[in-house]
């Protein structure tokens, strides 16, 4: 079941969302402000996340900015402004809709239906990327560059797998080291992931193309889109 988290002060309008979302078998969690969001983001992960551009305690963009440094939830943003320059702001961001009000209710469900259908379809189809002179063939688990197979630890081709899984997108150290080690039952620090990140960089890179970029504060990015 999906699982879309909507952040929408207005009590009638999140209470009709989730009613009509619920319906379509879609599981959803309301939150009022930004700090309910925080702690139920704390510990889970939804596909989707419904978001009010200006809350009563913050801003909307900047806490999607903040959370797509931890997480890879599909963004769809919800705004009382009709202006270029947000709907650029919240393209820029990896929004894959930006909605005006008033809004068709019926419209929007389907619009979220939609990208959850293709988020999904992308997770369960998509078994070969190609990036620039890679492919990898998360099946088989193989990469090959330039049509030559590389060796990678299984660290580092599951390291590998998650950049592809979020191309343009920045993954902080502490998402990386839940996803990769947490689950295992192993406690990994942050030298260890530097050097793996810095021994799969050797592997994949050459003089002319490069994927890991590292945005320092913040964690790492993989640059260009996989197909």
């Amino acid at each position: 079941m999906s699982k879309v988290l909507i952040i929408e002060d207005d009590e009638i309008l999140n209470a009709g969302l989730c009613f009509h979302l619920q319906r379509k078998d879609i599981e959803v969690e309301p939150a009022y402000t930004l700090t309910e969001a925080e702690e139920y983001l704390k510990g889970h992960e939804p596909d989707l996340i419904l978001l009010d551009v200006n809350l009563p305690d913050g801003n909307g963009f900047e806490f999607a900015r903040k959370v797509l440094t931890k997480q890879s939830a599909a963004f769809v943003f919800l705004t009382a402004h009709n202006l270029d320059d947000d709907v650029i702001q919240g393209l820029q961001l990896g929004a894959d809709d930006y909605i005006t009000k008033p809004f068709s209710i019926r419209v929007l469900v389907e619009k979220i239906q939609t990208i959850l259908r293709r988020c999904t379809k992308a997770e369960e189809t998509s078994r070969v990327y190609t990036c620039k002179n890679l492919e990898v063939d998360f099946e088989k688990r193989t990469v090959s560059r330039d049509g030559q197979i590389l060796t990678l630890t299984p660290t580092e081709f599951s390291l590998l797998e998650l950049f592809c899984r979020n191309p343009n997108r920045i993954l902080s150290k502490e998402i990386l080291l839940e996803k990769i080690w947490d689950d295992r039952g192993n406690y990994v620090n942050d030298h260890a992931l530097t050097l793996n990140i810095s021994r799969l960089r050797g592997k994949l890179e050459d003089g002319e193309n490069s994927y890991i970029k590292t945005v320092y504060g913040m964690g790492y990015e993989w640059m260009g889109g996989c197909r």
